[in-house]
């Protein structure tokens, strides 16, 4: 070291004698060599990092040339002195920052590889330590070098040398990782994914290797070695490379990770998945950006969005080990999407969680429709506006204060957008989607034709698209129920209340018109009366027909009065289709149902009387067939199980 201290003339004398004597002693037994490199390789180390190029330059090569011959010898089976003479390369590519010198490092430990692969055993984990150190570099000669001889590995020497490397495949798959994520360079990073994907097809070929493979520091058992070493190095390096990359190269891992998962997850065992799922919902972490950063808003819409629906993607593939590990958590994960302020994922929340349950629904068991139906409340009632009703204006003028009611009424306007998404949910799962569309334009068409079709073909292929209600018991309907009337009235409430809606429109919430909720109030209503008009004509239910008709009418007599008790022509117009429904399910009921729907003894105590409820369901048909030719309004008004009182006589 006093020799080489010099900084323009430094003697390489002692150095060069190192190297020689280095080259003599090569043949001692191992347990000696071992403690004479201790001495030695810290020397290397030192002098690799000499700032003088040419000192650090006969380090490097010398290092080169006493690895060669080291590994010429190969190495036995239970010792690792490959990864103590091959140290120094990596302590020289952390500490020295000389472009010179790295390129020379990885020259010459891409040399090794290339004359002796077949004899590397442990100093696989130093070469790709090296390359690791490589990888994130800006040198674009160190990257690509370093990446040719990673992909070299990886596509060849794997292929022939898979169990000598099985020891160093999380370093190998680690390394990929790093090149991925160094932004400089985007064509590496999407072909080291490329390679990250070609080694999860070694973890698939070769299982029993990876079972068989024994180290010191593994204590795993034999049946989870392949996850250990295999699989889950692949999907958590993954992981990492969606948490750290920009968007197109975090998309292309996204997409490489559920493909393997696809792909492979048949081999999985159910404790694997959901060690992988604790990977996968780190993609959802709402900690990892600041509130106020747009990055935050742009990983919500794209990266959480795409997890979202491929994770539900997942599930339905591999729906029978999954559901008993993970359903709890995926439906968790769902409504804390749904609760975000971010209108696409929370969209996206609600349509997942309607595909999921339609594509698997039909394998629900009695508990898990228990859990179902309990989430779709608790999503319900956790995004509901409240502070619609509540909301106050700060000072006299009506304006927004600040910040703070931005903030609020933005929220608020993804949370009336979220209602609306999950009552369509509920109607595309019970009758599957679309059917209540077709129907409400059946509806209309029968009424502009004046008549109403009994049609049996129409009713039979209802019957068939019915979805998911011929597997959810009563309990499970009324739940839904619950959820949908609970909405259904919020918003009733809301555009009831002319003030407060004034006080929003003034202080600038929603848009140029008055704020009103009447698509939640229709759509909520109308998707209840057809369920509980389809439990009263389903013969399976005839138990609870009592309860579902006690339930129905209190429903229909509420709506109606609500109804005759609008002076807005817009929103009597808005109840146009909502009316139809319930005239025509009513008259499509049999006579005997009829009679009993309508029976005084029937109502509940308090409610309308017989006569009130028919002159309400007149005045129903009048305001919906105004317009309509007279005989559209007799079609309903003169069914045989309707008496016509004299208002009839006043409205004619």
């Amino acid at each position: 070291m006093d020799e080489l201290a010099s900084a323009h003339q430094p003697r390489m004398f002692s150095l060069q004698k190192i190297v020689e004597i280095s080259y003599y002693n090569m043949n001692r037994i191992r347990l000696q060599w071992s403690r004479i490199w201790q001495v030695i390789g810290d020397h290397f180390n030192k002098v690799g990092c000499n700032p003088n190029e040419d000192v650090a330059i006969f380090a490097v090569d010398s290092l080169r040339q006493l690895s060669m011959k080291f590994l010429e010898k190969g190495e036995l089976a239970n010792f690792r002195f490959q990864k103590d003479f091959l140290r120094p390369f990596e302590h020289i590519m952390k500490k020295n920052r000389s472009p010179t010198i790295r390129d020379m490092v990885i020259r010459c430990v891409a040399q090794m590889v290339n004359s002796q692969a077949a004899n590397i055993r442990s100093g696989w984990k130093n070469i790709f330590s090296v390359f690791h150190q490589a990888a994130s570099d800006h040198d674009e000669t160190i990257v690509e070098l370093a990446f040719q001889t990673t992909g070299h590995i990886v596509m060849h020497t794997f292929q022939q040398h898979f169990a000598a490397a099985i020891d160093s495949f999380q370093d190998a798959v680690k390394c990929l990782s790093e090149f991925v994520c160094n932004a400089a360079f985007p064509d590496i990073s999407m072909e080291a994914i490329r390679l990250i994907r070609h080694c999860a097809k070694y973890v698939s070929d070769r299982p029993q290797a990876l079972r068989e493979y024994t180290s010191d520091d593994m204590n795993v058992a034999p049946g989870d070695r392949v996850w250990v070493r295999g699989w889950f190095p692949i999907l958590f390096e993954l992981s990492c490379i969606i948490n750290r990359c920009k968007l197109d190269i975090r998309t292309r891992g996204l997409t490489v990770m559920f493909e393997i998962m696809k792909s492979y997850g048949h081999t999985f065992e159910k404790h694997w998945w959901h060690d992988l799922f604790r990977i996968v919902f780190r993609i959802f972490d709402n900690m990892k950006l600041p509130e106020q950063q747009t990055e935050k808003t742009e990983w919500m819409t794209t990266t959480c969005n795409h997890a979202l629906y491929a994770i539900c993607d997942v599930f339905t593939q591999f729906y029978e080990p999954l559901s008993e590990v993970l359903l709890a958590d995926v439906f968790a994960q769902l409504q804390w999407c749904v609760k975000q302020d971010n209108e696409q994922l929370a969209r996206s929340g609600t349509n997942c969680l309607e595909n999921l349950v339609i594509q698997n629904g039909e394998k629900f068991t009695a508990e898990v429709w228990d859990i179902t139906c309990a989430c779709m409340l608790e999503i319900f009632q956790s995004t509901s506006p409240h502070a619609l009703l509540t909301w106050r204006p700060a000072g006299p003028m009506y304006c927004i204060t600040g910040v703070s009611d931005q903030r609020l009424f933005a929220g608020l306007l993804i949370k009336c957008v979220v209602q609306l998404e999950l009552i369509q949910t509920i109607d595309n799962i019970v009758f599957y989607p679309a059917t209540s569309k077709k129907e409400d334009a059946e509806n209309m068409a029968a009424a502009l034709r004046d008549a109403l079709e009994d049609n049996e073909e129409s009713e039979a292929q209802a019957e068939s698209e019915q979805g998911m209600y011929k597997h959810l018991s009563p309990q499970h309907l009324f739940k839904l129920l619950d959820c949908l009337l609970e909405s259904h009235t919020f918003a009733k409430d809301f555009n009831s209340n002319n003030e407060q809606r004034t006080a929003l429109w003034r202080a600038g919430f929603k848009g140029k018109s008055k704020p009103n909720l009447l698509k939640q109030e229709t759509s909520s209503l109308a998707c209840s009366l057809r369920i509980l008009f389809q439990m009263y004509s389903d013969q399976r239910l005839q138990e609870a027909w009592p309860d579902i008709q006690t339930r129905l009418l209190l429903v229909c007599s509420e709506a109606l009065a609500y109804f005759i008790s609008l002076t807005s022509e817009s929103h009597r117009e808005a109840w146009t289709s909502l009316l139809l429904l319930l005239l025509t399910r009513t008259l499509r009921l049999s006579d005997n149902k009829v009679i009993q729907f309508f029976s005084v003894e029937r109502l509940p105590v308090g409610k309308f009387r017989q006569i009130e409820l028919n002159s309400l369901l007149l005045h129903c048909c009048i305001c919906v067939c105004n317009g309509f030719s007279n005989s559209v309004f007799f079609s309903c008004a003169s069914a045989p199980y309707l008496s016509i009182p004299s208002i009839l006589q006043e409205h004619m």
